[in-house]
């Protein structure tokens, strides 16, 4: 498995080895053999993606784009993208920025593996939850 981190944005500095070293971690522990990417990006990037793909106005945290129609199926050995606004990120923190990306990508890649906390009774926001603790994140 290999987690891939880009940075886009250039308002927030952001500590790009602690994320990778998080990515590996969380990897680990959902037992992961695919890659997927972090792609860190601006509030303006964002509010295209969520407009063009979503349909709603503005900057979001975070969203997922599986690599593949059915987000459990491998493609290549690859899982997905996942996009977080930083900025966004930044103004809704409950702890520290640090954390809340870390909660972002975690969040994110359940998506990429096919939850959905809008579909599935509370199975993501179990998982979620649960990970959260194994995690040490809020």
């Amino acid at each position: 498995m290999q987690a891939h981190v880009y940075n886009r944005q250039r308002k927030i500095r952001i500590d790009l080895a602690s994320l990778r070293s998080f990515l590996e971690v969380l990897a680990r522990k959902l037992a992961l053999e695919s890659g997927f990417s972090v792609i860190l990006i601006s509030d303006t990037a964002m509010a295209r993606y969520n407009a063009r793909y979503r349909g709603k106005p503005g900057p979001t945290d975070v969203l997922s784009f599986p690599d593949s129609k059915e987000p459990w199926e491998e493609q290549n050995g690859y899982l997905g993208d996942i996009l977080i606004s930083v900025e966004t990120a930044d103004r809704r923190k409950m702890a520290g920025l640090k954390e809340e990306i870390e909660l972002l990508c975690l969040h994110g890649l359940l998506h990429l593996l096919g939850y959905d906390h809008e579909k599935d009774d509370g199975r993501m926001e179990a998982l979620e939850g649960r990970m959260r603790k194994e995690l040490g994140l809020a």
